[in-house]
């Protein structure tokens, strides 16, 4: 096959080929670079190419692989991370003009470990402003490749738009209200939220330390089982890093579901939700239920008061994290971002305290349902595939955000594990996707699931026509 018709193919079978020795991993990434340089002028999803480093790392995989001294199923793969992670003397701007020249003398723990299991890095992938909801002024978004009319998906946009237009086979992203599953389901992959703790923070900048997630993006969940499994983990660099082993999240996946219960509060996730998305979510839970799940009402604990907190609570850390630059450098910075500061350094130490005591009242409450089910299924969002001409107006409608995070910043508040999958499209010719959510540290079952799903069904094989 020509590396010029590889682009599409998933992570672990494009490794498989590669480790196989079928393929060399500096012609892949040769061809990946020139697609980025191709392609990439238009959909704006690299902040920075590091197409000398990737060929250096491409050829130190070929000549370990024709030593036979394979890694795992990333050696040899070209992906490439979110401009928030540290990667040694690349820029690292994190959506800021604050930061453009910023080259950070370190690894993030994530990009360390990549790197050590042999994965290929072609650069650092364009994000919203400080990863909160807007571009900065001064920097040209990501454009959905589905439909550039069409959201890419706020923060981790340039890693939705690089995997699902073939830039690379797979990216890191993180999600602190939703931004690894608002970019999975814009651009038609599939995301994993791991619990927090699971992954390493160290070398990424922080939008809200007790809310930031990083997690695997790519084509499949058993790609992203298999970028987890490398970056998951203890680290000493980061003491908020979980002393738990990291299973192998490629074992044991059966492509079936039996044993396996699924809780779904259908008034919830019904309520408020378009036609679309109600039917991506129905058809996921019939599949479900197809491979030999249960699938069991229940009632999910009332997220209305979690989901007003997250806001004072996410402005309150990010006021910690800019402390040094703002409101000190206040001009240089976009309006969205700003006012997220200035509501957060607005709160009171009283008002932080109650939001802390809601939202571990909350988290009780959900690790309750856990005791009935394994997995809960719901939308990824109310309203499917929205235009850039529908989220523009989202300051203006209330009703919007509340659509958008109803179903996202809970699980950031609670910590909980969740995978997005690519179940459909919606009439705009856009991509629509639902989520499974698990128990911390369950990440296994996501994958599971989620294999299980893809072995079924092709959603997630569907491309944009570029």
């Amino acid at each position: 096959m020509p590396t010029t018709d590889l682009h599409y193919l998933g992570l672990i079978e494009i490794g498989q080929q590669i480790q196989a020795k079928k393929l060399s991993p500096v012609e892949v990434t040769k061809a990946m670079l020139g697609r980025i340089e191709q392609l990439d002028g238009k959909l704006k999803s690299y902040a920075y190419v590091m197409g000398e480093a990737a060929l250096a790392e491409a050829a130190a995989a070929e000549k370990d692989i024709a030593s036979g001294r394979i890694k795992g199923p990333l050696h040899g793969v070209p992906i490439a991370v979110k401009d928030l992670c540290w990667a040694k003397g690349a820029p690292a701007a994190h959506g800021m003009t604050i930061h453009r020249d910023f080259r950070p003398s370190d690894d993030a723990t994530v990009v360390a470990r990549l790197k050590d299991a042999g994965a290929v890095i072609l650069g650092k992938l364009q994000q919203t402003e400080g990863a909160y909801a807007d571009h900065h002024p001064k920097i040209d978004p990501p454009k959905n490749p589905w439909n550039a009319d069409l959201w890419s998906g706020a923060s981790s946009s340039g890693s939705g738009v690089a995997t699902a237009a073939g830039l690379c086979f797979g990216s890191l992203g993180t999600d602190t209200g939703g931004s690894i599953r608002f970019p999975s389901a814009a651009n038609g992959i599939t995301g994993l939220k791991p619990t927090w703790g699971r992954v390493s923070r160290y070398g990424a900048f922080e939008l809200a330390a007790t809310l930031d997630h990083i997690g695997p993006m790519a084509r499949s969940a058993a790609d992203c089982g298999a970028i987890l499994t490398v970056i998951a983990g203890q680290d000493p660099k980061d003491t908020t890093s979980v002393p738990l082993p990291v299973p192998n999240y490629l074992a044991g996946l059966s492509g079936d579901l039996r044993g396996v219960t699924i809780g779904v509060d259908r008034r919830w996730t019904s309520e408020g939700t378009d036609e679309a998305a109600g039917k991506v979510l129905s058809e996921g839970l019939r599949v479900a239920a197809d491979l030999g799940a249960k699938i069991k009402d229940i009632t999910f604990p009332d997220p209305k008061a979690v989901i007003e907190d997250w806001f004072p609570l996410c402005g309150i850390e990010v006021a910690v994290a800019h402390e040094e630059t703002y409101p000190a450098r206040k001009d240089e910075y976009g309006p969205a971002l700003a006012g997220l500061l200035d509501l957060g350094r607005a709160q009171s130490g009283m008002n932080y305290q109650k939001i802390v005591l809601r939202r571990e009242a909350f988290r009780g409450a959900v690790r309750l349902l856990f005791e009935t089910v394994d997995l809960i299924a719901l939308p990824a969002q109310a309203f499917a595939a929205p235009t850039l001409a529908k989220m523009a107006a989202l300051g203006e409608d209330p009703s919007l955000i509340t659509g958008l995070l109803r179903f996202t910043c809970p699980f950031d508040m609670t910590g909980s594990p969740t995978v997005t999958l690519p179940g459909g499209f919606a009439p705009n010719g856009g991509p629509v996707a639902f989520q499974f959510v698990g128990r911390h540290f369950d990440e296994a079952s996501l994958v599971r699931a989620g294999d299980a799903f893809q072995r079924v069904t092709d959603w997630h094989k569907r491309h944009p026509a570029i």
